[in-house]
């Protein structure tokens, strides 16, 4: 932090220290030298927030339990949420071609990182279109850890320009335009959002209240914010929740070659199942 900045709170290397620890154990994030701050900036709303004037206070009455509810609070400040609707656009003419092999069955799909719901919404849509019916059989199921995305996400409700890069069909079928007050808003239309159920979830945590086995996984531009040792033990509990021949998802700067010996490349940053866990799978599917 440059020694210039008259700062509100005083913020130093071992208050950003306490927090990079902190939010690892938490969250599984690593917070680079270059993010303190950012770390500042975000953690600065929460102490106006509670009222405390130093970021030691708040830390301390953080890790003593003094502040029920501040924990998630904490989190979510600390949370990275940039999505849009349709991005990293070449992951969704798969997603349509791997429904319709499956045409006929009920499809089941885990979005890991849901963030404010483009990304379900836009494998909704997709799946829509796959099956010509906004009525499609498929279960999507979202999760986050930021619970305040999670509510935005439910609501379905966006500023106009945020769906403006879709097809004017895509607009007119997908979504309804808010009028009077509303006017310059959008809300996904019921038949979209009741294909969606929103959980909270920690990939961290030690138990997963989801029950495999998919078809499709999206765990988009979330790794990245992971160490190694962490990419790997997520990618271990992922592979048990795959279909033998379910889709794996990834951001376009992941790649999860050199962390799993489980996944291959079936096309640009999506995976499927080696033949040594797909037959794995196929097993434990006979059995069930």
């Amino acid at each position: 932090m440059s020694r210039d900045t008259v700062k509100e709170f005083e913020f130093n290397g071992r208050d950003f220290e306490r927090v990079r620890a902190l939010i690892y154990k938490r969250a599984g994030i690593s917070l680079a030298d270059s993010k303190q701050e950012m770390v500042y900036s975000r953690l600065a709303r929460r102490l106006r927030a509670t009222g405390i004037m130093s970021f030691a206070k708040y830390l301390d009455d953080l890790e003593a339990g003094k502040m029920p509810g501040e924990w998630e609070s904490f989190t979510n400040a600390l949370t990275t949420n940039l999505t849009s609707f349709f991005r990293e656009a070449h992951h969704f003419p798969l997603l349509a071609e791997h429904a319709k092999k499956h045409r006929g069955e009920q499809l089941t799909i885990w979005c890991s990182a849901s963030s404010t719901g483009e990304e379900p919404y836009s494998i909704a849509i997709t799946v829509c279109e796959a099956f010509n019916t906004l009525t499609p059989p498929v279960q999507i199921i979202a999760t986050d850890i930021d619970t305040n995305v999670l509510a935005t996400a439910a609501n379905g409700i966006y500023p106009i320009d945020r769906i403006e890069k879709l097809t004017a069909d895509q607009q007119r079928r997908f979504f309804l335009r808010g009028k009077g007050d509303k006017a310059g808003m959008v809300r996904a239309r019921p038949e979209l959002r009741q294909l969606i159920t929103y959980r909270p979830l920690n990939l961290l945590d030690e138990q997963w209240d989801i029950r495999g086995q998919f078809d499709v996984i999206f765990c988009r531009n979330v790794m990245i914010y992971f160490d190694k040792p962490t990419q790997r033990k997520i990618l271990s509990r992922f592979v048990p929740l795959m279909k033998p021949d379910g889709l794996l998802f990834a951001g376009h700067s992941e790649n999860f070659l050199y962390v799993s010996d489980a996944l291959k490349l079936r096309g640009k940053t999506v995976y499927e199942l080696e033949d040594k866990a797909r037959s794995v799978q196929q097993g434990m599917q006979k059995r069930a």
